[in-house]
């Protein structure tokens, strides 16, 4: 079995949705490319539109990224070309897009962004990283999203996504799963996990301690020299972490 504690989950920091900023927007091929020019690994997030066409896109809404109205979900792949992302003249990528760009310069973290049905927008994972070379991880909040890369794909490491979470709007029992990771072993069979960077340190990480940690998203040097006693590796955005 492969020692996790050894590999790019710990000795690479990890770019929250690409190394973005002013000139390249999160989940860019422009913030994808800063980040390997810099050394980073790479996070980003995937949804389906409705063609099913896999896209890298972190919000449900249009708005805050491309200043349009209406949802995601309800595009298809013509409609790409007609959106900007914020500042820029770069379109909303997709999955295929994004990999052929990386192309194994760099380790990716794929979170699948997924609270309805699980099953097709996880295959189409699959499907897109089976002839990918690179080093690669998908990470969930959903721990039955993970369960399904368990059992179709178990050979691509599995991180469960966790934390208070107290800025989100959940259901009493959501939450409490959530912040214990009551099914991140037997279910989604995580080989590590990602935990909310400012609630660190705290009881319900320990019980994973066989387990690399994650913190996420580190938004300053100060919270990092804060966190990385407690944590394995970081995702950060902003900055860049300095020992």
């Amino acid at each position: 079995m492969q020692d996790l504690f050894k590999t790019w989950l710990v000795e690479t920091p990890i770019a929250h949705r690409g190394f973005h900023n002013s000139i390249f927007p999160e989940n860019s091929l422009g913030a994808f490319k800063n980040a390997i020019n810099h050394g980073y690994a790479i996070e980003l997030d995937v949804q389906m539109l409705s063609d099913e066409t896999v896209v890298v896109f972190h919000d449900e809404s249009l708005s805050r990224m491309t200043g349009n109205d209406g949802y995601l979900k309800f595009l298809t792949k013509e409609d790409l070309p007609m959106l900007k992302l914020k500042n820029s003249k770069e379109n909303i990528p997709t999955l295929n897009e994004v990999l052929k760009t990386i192309n194994g310069k760099t380790p990716i973290i794929i979170e699948i962004k997924n609270n309805s049905k699980v099953g097709k927008l996880e295959q189409k994972v699959i499907d897109e990283l089976s002839n990918y070379n690179g080093e690669i991880a998908v990470a969930s909040f959903n721990p039955t999203s993970l369960a399904y890369f368990k059992q179709h794909a178990p050979h691509i490491l599995r991180g469960q996504l966790a934390g208070y979470l107290k800025n989100l709007r959940l259901k009493f029992f959501t939450r409490w799963g959530m912040k214990r990771m009551v099914l991140a072993k037997k279910v989604a069979g995580a080989d590590f996990i990602m935990y909310e960077a400012k609630t660190l340190p705290n009881r319900f990480v320990r019980k994973f301690k066989k387990l690399p940690l994650l913190a996420w998203t580190v938004k300053s040097q100060e919270e990092y020299l804060r966190v990385v006693k407690y944590c394995d590796n970081v995702i950060f955005e902003g900055f860049e972490p300095k020992i």
